[in-house]
């Protein structure tokens, strides 16, 4: 549909509606929403899309550019009716350009990197799609305080829910947020979120999770951001506090952000071919490949906080081997076995977490898998699998590599190993070097602020 064409059926929606309010989302490169609402009693359709809406990226953690003013302009394929707003408001995704003659796209959005990363499976002739499908999970808390200032650091979380062991699909009346994720899915519906389904997951002081349909990679990195978007509202009107930390809590299981992910040529599933390993075909097996060869330097924006690896341990589920296996859940890649319908043969990777920029997150897997394509990296040969045991009872082989310990590994792994992500231009090296620094800064900030169990350790000593 051209400009013109979709310009009239949103205005004609706008009309329909009685919309009051343009409201244009935004994500800087953390991965943090913002926001800009403008009156339609001021403005109309065609000057914000004709215009754009300045702004000032360097608030947005963008590394400096000649000019730091930019400009959002609507993707109006993504226009939606926000829920949580009290007037009647039109939200849209919007796109960053900067403010050269020709408008152009600025390489550090993360919108365009997951466009490129689109194009690009397209422009190698790989595949025409690639679906993704995120499970989130998350504590949710009834009362929630932390502060940190030169002289004090603490945090304190209240729980109303505590079981004595596994809650793992719990029921009511002990599972106390079921209504609430109900309504949760009825919110995330409005926004065009379609709910696989959703449960109490293993951690016994509240914690969650909720499962979606196959999206691509774009709409799957916008409808990332909505979800959180959509519990954030929600928990706030309850009156509770929902947090998507990788480990909130001190010996509980931690909040993964698990990504199923295949991929599709004139509709049919390329990842499948009856009889092999998983019925996977080879080149979901260079898929794999891909994706765990380059493990250590993709944890840098799958598992990008210095709190993802105090999830990344043995002992809690959580994925530590670089390896692949059949339902096996500590390693990095998990072939699902209840599979019936080849159309979703699929590979679960399970590092992600959800302190990542989705679009960066789901590109940076992309683009591994396909330089595992491109290079036919053999999963097997690699020595990555498969293996179907408890990889904690093969701790000593040495065939088996484990995932960076802190976020400054990771760093160093994607210092040493980007050129994967440069292929046909979708990471640059501006957004490459930029995220390295905010990160190192991160790391920086907690490294010299003394913890609450540091004076537990050593004040008396």
């Amino acid at each position: 549909m051209n400009k013109r064409n979709q310009i009239n059926r949103v205005n004609k929606f706008i009309k329909d509606n009685q919309i009051e309010i343009i409201d244009l989302k935004c994500v800087d490169l953390i991965g943090r929403i913002h926001h800009i609402s403008l009156p339609l009693s001021e403005v109309t359709l065609e000057e914000i899309v004709h215009d754009g809406v300045g702004f000032d990226g360097s608030s947005y953690k963008f590394s400096k550019v000649e000019n730091s003013d930019m400009i959002l302009i609507p993707d109006l394929s993504t226009a939606i009716i926000d829920p949580f707003r009290e007037m009647k408001t039109l939200t849209f995704f919007s796109n960053i350009h900067l403010t050269d003659e020709k408008r152009s796209r600025f390489t550090q959005d993360g919108r365009y990197v997951a466009q490129k990363a689109e194009a690009a499976l397209k422009n190698l002739k790989i595949a025409d799609s690639s679906w993704w499908g995120p499970e989130f999970e998350f504590y949710i808390f009834s009362k929630v305080e932390y502060d940190t200032r030169t002289a004090s650091s603490f945090y304190h979380v209240e729980h109303a829910e505590e079981f004595y062991t596994n809650a793992y699909h719990a029921a009511n009346p002990f599972d106390i947020y079921d209504d609430f994720r109900d309504e949760a899915c009825d919110c995330l519906k409005k926004f065009g979120i379609k709910v696989k389904y959703h449960h109490h997951e293993v951690g016994e002081r509240g914690q969650q999770e909720i499962e979606t349909y196959f999206m691509n990679l774009l709409e799957g990195a916008d409808k990332t951001i909505l979800t959180k978007y959509t519990l954030f509202n929600l928990s706030r009107m309850k009156n509770l506090f929902i947090t998507f930390m990788p480990k909130p809590m001190f010996q509980q299981s931690g909040n993964g952000l698990h990504v199923h992910q295949f991929l599709t040529n004139l509709g049919k599933n390329i990842f499948y071919e009856k009889g092999k390993y998983g019925s996977l075909s080879k080149i979901a097996l260079n898929y794999i490949g891909g994706l765990l060869k380059h493990a250590n330097a993709l944890c840098a924006f799958t598992n990008p906080s210095t709190n993802s690896y105090k999830r990344l341990v043995p002992g809690f589920e959580a994925p530590v081997a670089i390896t692949y296996g059949q339902a096996n859940r500590s390693s990095a890649i998990r072939i699902p076995k209840y599979i019936n319908n080849p159309e979703f043969t699929r590979i679960e990777y399970r590092p992600p977490d959800a302190t990542a920029n989705p679009y960066l997150c789901l590109s940076a897997m992309l683009m591994a898998g396909i330089d595992g394509i491109i290079n036919e990296i053999d999963p097997v040969k690699e020595g990555f699998g498969p293996f179907d045991t408890n990889i904690f009872e093969l701790e000593k082989d040495k065939r088996i590599h484990f995932l960076p310990r802190n976020l400054d590994e990771a760093l160093d792994a994607l210092r040493e190993d980007n050129e994967f992500l440069k292929r046909e231009n979708v990471f640059t090296d501006d957004l490459i070097n930029q995220w390295i620094k905010l990160k190192e800064e991160e790391i920086r900030a907690i490294a010299t602020m003394p913890h609450p169990f540091e004076y537990k350790m050593y004040f008396s000593l």
